[in-house]
């Protein structure tokens, strides 16, 4: 039996991998949207500017907020131009009176009204990143304060190596994610440019209304006004993608972390189960094995972050490099790996911030995980202690000795040292007590993360307008 359509909110694989608030702002009906509000623009700037009778910007005005269009016909009919915007001046044309037909897309282009429009629906999806973004560093935060003296092992290269805490590995996670937010609000706020050359970008036809009717038109939409036409000259969009690209790789570190600590062996993370699903299913269960708790939503993040760099690459190679003063292919190019880069992107902070509010942390598990070194995450605390009383490398050499007695007998690394006449001429067994002492061992980790959530704080109270600049 052929499989029926059903009245879910996204296609089947797409609510795996995207938000319903991001997706609502990337979607065909908004970008049509977007296009609609640039011809309004367009004509309200060239009417200000005495271009264009004011009657027929205001024709061109009600129609954009009144016509019915049936995007899957424009979309057939954008074949024979190469862009949607052609069928949809036409479309317009028809609607209008014949005293304003004329004045409708006057002295513009198909990518001065689509580029706008793109510019329109990165700000507007961008505001929802923003906002998944501010929620999953608050996540974070908190994580780091209440686990700020929470002991787990610090591991390097794939094993363990020292004492570290959880609260700054949370930190840690806060501070990229608030890295990647403020780059993209900077994107978003000045970066996103109306686009406005017409057919060869000398904006000829606007005579010496040009500057007026490009500073108006940006003015209205909210958007940054740019010094030239930049049909060719493509670095906003790779400036986009790139802060986009950062905020999903702050993720995908959350994600790998957690995939890793949530490993059984490890068992320091795991997700948490939250609501219900629908279909009555665990969060992470498996169709085939009951016992497992599958990290989901880690899973689903890291996705993204690996689908990430081959977007940004082609982007980056259509955008940064486009012929003369109109592209051949180039431009049509950036389309949709941009709306798959900020659908992504939307989902993985979407996510990324639901994983973290519900976020299992084990520090119980922790803490045996780190007894069960025997003491050998504090050797690099013995060996700086007693550089230098005997040198760096007799100190490494001395406690690397300990540390294969210990493992050999099988007994704590403490226990051994205390033992060892050599490391007793130069420290007393109460400074060695102090040097296994955990506590001890994350003065200045506790400092860093105090640091780092000083500097969220500042942040998340400062303001954050996305409006574009002139």
């Amino acid at each position: 039996m052929r499989p029926r359509s059903s009245n879910s909110d996204g296609p089947l694989l797409n609510p795996l991998f995207a938000s319903p608030d991001t997706d609502r702002e990337l979607s065909d009906e908004a970008l049509l949207s977007a296009m609609l509000d640039a011809e309004t623009a367009l004509a309200h700037a060239e009417s200000a500017a005495g271009v264009i009778p004011a009657e027929a910007a205001r024709a061109i005005a009600d129609t954009c907020s009144g016509v019915a269009l049936d995007i899957g016909q424009l979309g057939r009919d954008a074949q024979a131009g190469g862009n949607p915007v052609v069928p949809l001046v036409r479309a317009l044309g028809a609607e209008l009176p014949e005293s304003a037909r004329a004045w409708v897309h006057y002295a513009t282009t198909s990518q001065d009204i689509l580029d706008t429009a793109l510019a329109l629906v990165a700000r507007r999806c961008g505001t929802v990143l923003l906002h998944d973004a501010d929620d999953a560093a608050q996540h974070c935060a908190e994580l780091a304060a209440r686990h700020r003296g929470s002991v787990m092992a610090a591991r390097t290269l794939g094993q363990q190596a020292g004492i570290s805490s959880f609260g700054l590995k949370a930190a840690g996670w806060m501070t990229s994610i608030d890295h990647g937010s403020a780059r993209l609000h900077d994107v978003l706020s000045t970066g996103l440019a109306v686009q406005l050359g017409g057919a060869t970008g000398t904006l000829a036809m606007l005579g010496d209304a040009a500057p007026a009717v490009l500073e108006r038109f940006a003015e209205l939409l909210g958007l940054a006004q740019p010094l030239l036409p930049w049909h060719t000259d493509r670095l906003r969009t790779v400036d986009l993608a790139t802060a986009v690209a950062t905020t999903i790789a702050a993720c995908g570190k959350v994600a790998l972390d957690v995939v890793v600590l949530a490993q059984t062996e490890i068992g320091e993370l795991a997700e948490g189960t939250g609501s219900a699903r629908s279909d009555g299913h665990a969060h992470g269960g498996s169709s085939a094995l009951p016992h497992k708790h599958n990290p989901i939503d880690a899973v689903l993040i890291r996705s993204a972050a690996i689908r990430t760099p081959g977007l940004v690459s082609t982007i980056l190679m259509t955008a940064a490099q486009q012929e003369n003063e109109r592209a051949a292919g180039g431009w049509h190019a950036e389309w949709e790996p941009m709306r798959e880069l900020l659908s992504i992107a939307g989902g993985a902070l979407h996510r990324t911030a639901s994983l973290l509010a519900k976020l299992d942390v084990r520090s119980d598990r922790m803490q045996e995980n780190v007894d069960a070194s025997g003491g050998l995450l504090f050797a690099e605390h013995v060996s700086a202690r007693l550089m230098p009383a005997v040198g760096r490398s007799n100190a490494l050499s001395l406690v690397a000795s300990c540390c294969e007695t210990a493992v050999a007998r099988r007994v704590p690394l403490r226990e051994v040292m205390a033992s060892d006449d050599e490391v007793l001429r130069h420290l007393s067994v109460a400074e060695l007590d102090e040097l296994f002492s955990p506590a001890v061992a994350l003065r200045a980790a506790g400092r860093l993360v105090d640091r780092a959530l000083a500097a969220h704080a500042s942040r998340a109270h400062a303001p954050r307008d996305v409006a574009g600049h002139q």
